[in-house]
């Protein structure tokens, strides 16, 4: 259930989309790589209602590069499946945004997938990182206030590995 804080909705809960066919792999759902391409598209949104959208980006000769992502999967979605994102600002500083977005199918609201990204404020003159704008500061900290008062989804800072369990390990290699 979303929150509001200082009229900031938290999480935030706009973009929406629809699995398409050309998404759709050999194993006739959501194929791995275009999780990553809808989340792009969510991030597109979440970025422009931070203010970092085409015209600031155009106009200020700025951009954004993503640093580093992270995605887990939850549950399939086939083809013609409609899907919801939300998106929680977890940190910024004065170039960079770390924020977390979940899909879930819309209809049955199950969680499918999770990202959870860094991206970089960049100045597209020196393609370097640089500070974003005062006033894009000043909406992500009502931001930050407003997400803060959720809480963080457990798969937020989660590694890849092998689970160690107590006992014999099984051998490994070939036999």
């Amino acid at each position: 259930m979303a929150t509001v804080t200082d009229d900031v909705a938290a999480p935030f809960d706009v973009y929406r989309d629809v699995v398409r066919p050309e998404w759709i792999d050999h194993n006739r759902h959501l194929n791995m790589g275009y999780y990553l391409v809808v989340f792009d598209l969510a991030t597109d949104e979440f970025l422009g209602w931070v203010g970092l959208d085409e015209e600031h980006r155009r106009d200020r000769q700025v951009t954004t590069f993503c640093l580093e992502a992270h995605v887990t999967y939850h549950r399939e979605v086939r083809a013609g499946d409609p899907l919801r994102f939300t998106t929680l600002l977890l940190a910024h500083d004065e170039k960079r945004i770390h924020y977390f977005h979940e899909m879930y199918h819309a209809r049955e609201g199950y969680l499918a997938a999770t990202n959870e990204l860094l991206s970089l404020h960049v100045s597209e003159r020196t393609r370097r990182g640089a500070p974003m704008a005062p006033e894009i500061l000043a909406r992500l900290a009502r931001i930050q206030k407003a997400h803060d008062a959720r809480p963080r989804p457990p798969q937020v800072g989660r590694t890849i590995g092998l689970t160690n369990r107590p006992g014999p390990r099984p051998p490994s290699g070939p036999r």
